[in-house]
Formats: structure tokens, sequence, C-alpha cells
């Protein structure tokens, strides 16, 4: 077994690029004129993985979230690692959006991303789920990389990246 080759399928965000696109985010609507007057912040809660915009209207929100993941996207932040919750209202004028961010692979896309490997019929390829990763063996090199593009090609609905290639 010594001579498999492997990589890992992850699902990780540089929470830093999150924290520089809040800022410049922030700094956008600052200086913006339809958000004068409304106070709009958008806070980073890290132990929770969310981000929570306030505002004052839904149109606001919508905006705020627009200008945030415009921002994310130059940070080269993957918007597929984020879900946003629909605003609700919070009383004394403030609406307030939640947006998840996605931490490791989740168990049942894990076990779907292992299936679509196991139906490809790719022979000696070994799939498994290691807590929020999954761990791809083989001992051909260029049957990894043909799982890689497999899986490139195909939309899970996640943000993936591949790690720890030997």
């Amino acid at each position: 077994m010594a001579s498999d080759s492997s990589f890992d399928v992850v699902s990780k965000i540089d929470m830093q690029e999150v924290v520089n696109a809040i800022d410049q985010a922030m700094r956008e609507i600052s200086t913006r004129y339809d958000f004068r007057d409304t106070n709009t912040i958008i806070e980073l809660k890290q132990e929770d993985r969310e981000i929570i915009i306030t505002t004052t209207d839904d149109y606001k929100v919508k905006a705020s979230e627009e200008v945030l993941r415009n921002k994310m996207v130059k940070r080269g932040v993957p918007l597929k690692a984020l879900t946003s919750e629909p605003a609700v209202q919070s009383g004394m004028n403030k609406m307030i959006m939640k947006i998840k961010m996605q931490d490791g692979i989740p168990q049942e896309k894990g076990k779907e991303i292992v299936k679509f490997i196991k139906e490809q019929n790719l022979k000696k390829i070994q799939a498994s789920i290691q807590k929020d990763v999954i761990r791809v063996t083989s001992p051909k090199k260029d049957d990894l990389q043909d799982v890689m593009q497999l899986l490139k090609g195909h939309d899970f609905g996640i943000d993936m990246q591949f790690t720890n290639y030997r």
C-alpha cells in the first residue's frame, strides 16, 4: 500500500480573505449615497461561521449582499461556499440577513461524491470519507488526475479544492 498515491477533496474558506472582503464592502457602503443614514453593518461571526447584514429595509439588504459578494469574488472567496438565508424584520426598523459559510464537506455531500467516484468504474480507485475530507487513493497518479477532472466537471453544489496530492 505504500506505493499508492492519494489526494484529498476539501472545502475550506480563507477567513482572512473574508475579513478583507467585509472591510472593503463596509468602506464602499459607507461612501455610497443610497446608504446614507441607514447604519448598515456587515459583521463576521467567526465562531458561528456566518456573516450578518443589518440595515433598514429589504432593498438595502440585497444591495449590501451584492456589494459583499462582488468583493468576495475579487478576493477569491468562492460564492458556492456561501448560503444566504432570507432577510427577516427584527423590529425597530431593522432587517437582518444571515449568510452561512461552508466549513468542510457535509456528510451527505461526502457520500454523494464517494458514490459518484465509484460509479465511474475506474479500476483500483478508492474513495473514503474522513470527517469533513474525502481521501481518494490509487496506485496510478494518472487515474487520480482523471478523478480530479471528473469531479471538477460535475456540480455537487459545494465548493471543492484538491489538496495533499502525493
